[in-house]
This record gives C-alpha cells, sequence and structure tokens, in this order.
C-alpha cells in the first residue's frame, strides 16, 4: 500500500527573522492550498495578520519568488503562481541530472577539505534525525549536497544545481518531517558520499540519481496527494 504523505508538522525550531517566519508560514499555506494559485498577498493585510512591519513582510514575499511560489509584478504586488505537477516534474528531472552529474565529477576532483565538509554535513544529518529534528535535517541535508557542488570544483554547475535547488526548497522542506525520510536519506547518502571517496564517478552518479528519485516520489506524492484533498 503506497504511503500518503500529510503536511509538515510546524517546525521544532521557528526561524530566528521575522522574515523568515513570515515566509514559513505563507510556504505551508500556499503549499497546503490554504492559499491558492492567484491568489493576492497583500502587504498591508499580511503586516496585520503577523503584527510587523511591511519591511519584513516584503523580504519574505521577495524570498517566495525566488523560489518561483509568488509571482511580484511592477505596480501590481505579489501573486500565488503555485506550480503543476509536470512544472515541477521538469525541475525535478532536471535536478537529477545536475546532482548525479556533481556527485560524478565531485569524485574524480575532490580534495581533502571537500571530505571534512561532506563528512560534517552527514554528521549533522545523523544528529537531527536522532532527535527527530526535521528542519535541522532539512539545513544539514543542503549543505551535504553543497559540498558536492563544491566538490566539483566547477563554479558554473555548482551555481547552477545550487540554483535550481533553491526553487524547489520549499518542497524539499515541505516532506522533511515524513516519517523514515530522515534515516533512509542518511544511508543513501553515507552510500554517495562512499563511493565519491572512493573515486567511483559512475557508482556515485547511479546512487545520486536514485537519492533524487526517491525524493522526486515523496513531493510528487505529497503534491498529488494535497490536490486530491482540495
Amino acid at each position: 500500500m503506497a504511503e500518503v504523505l500529510t503536511a509538515s508538522p510546524p517546525p521544532s525550531v521557528a526561524p530566528k527573522t521575522a522574515s523568515g517566519r513570515i515566509r514559513v508560514a505563507l510556504e505551508q499555506d500556499i503549499l497546503n492550498g490554504v492559499i491558492g494559485p492567484g491568489s493576492r498577498l497583500d502587504e498591508m493585510s499580511l503586516s496585520a495578520r503577523f503584527g510587523v512591519s511591511r519591511t519584513p513582510v516584503r523580504e519574505a514575499l521577495n524570498q517566495l519568488a525566488a523560489s518561483g511560489l509568488v509571482l511580484i509584478r511592477a505596480h501590481e504586488g505579489a501573486t500565488v503562481v503555485k506550480p503543476t505537477l509536470a512544472e515541477l516534474l521538469e525541475k525535478l528531472e532536471v535536478m537529477s541530472v545536475l546532482e548525479a552529474t556533481c556527485a560524478q565529477i565531485a569524485a574524480q576532483r575532490h580534495i581533502t577539505s571537500d571530505q571534512a565538509a561532506m563528512r560534517k554535513a552527514l554528521a549533522e544529518c545523523k544528529q537531527a534525525e536522532k532527535v527527530a529534528d526535521g528542519i535541522a535535517f532539512h539545513d544539514a541535508n543542503n549543505r551535504f549536497h553543497e559540498a558536492i557542488y563544491n566538490a566539483t570544483h566547477n563554479g558554473f554547475l555548482a551555481e547552477q544545481a545550487l540554483s535550481l535547488r533553491n526553487r524547489l526548497i520549499p518542497f524539499r522542506r515541505h516532506i522533511a518531517f515524513h516519517p523514515g525520510r530522515m534515516t533512509r536519506s542518511n544511508a543513501q547518502h553515507q552510500k554517495i558520499m562512499n563511493a565519491i571517496f572512493a573515486l567511483e564517478a559512475e557508482r556515485a552518479s547511479n546512487l545520486m540519481s536514485e537519492h533524487l528519485a526517491t525524493l522526486r516520489d515523496d513531493i510528487v506524492r505529497a503534491f498529488s496527494s494535497e490536490r486530491r484533498a482540495s
């Protein structure tokens, strides 16, 4: 029987800034269908809702625009533009290719400092799993993948992978609390890291592709179940 993913519970550690808290709240509203596509996000109304000035609201909206959940037009303000499942799948497909390439090249070019960065990030992922902290896991997971991007020593490739990864962050964050996801991801991370350290470029690439396929399936199930419920 296929697992049904549910909405993420509240973060165990809230973002430290007002703009971060607003961004997370709006992300959840958009991804859960509370705020539908085409909805206007008025700065004044949001300022009243969150009890803050318009500056952190504007910062949060800019962050949402960078991830593709919001479109900001001059003189029109911000509008929700939640992607379709087909659009999301296209991004995930390209993300898989980019990250598999990063893993392959990292296996060929990484240096000692890259190994240290990967080990540290993976240790933080495992610690987050131990205490069931989805937010800490999400952040450490990002650092692990970024360490692999950096290990390619190809600035353009790393920049492209990071840019697309950032556009998918709301969806990746949304499933960080899925039961069993942290354990499964950490096991996959360990295998990817071992292949990179062993200079097994093809194996590292294949393992990363499998890892991203798991992520894709989790996100699609969450996305589809929410669409059916809305």
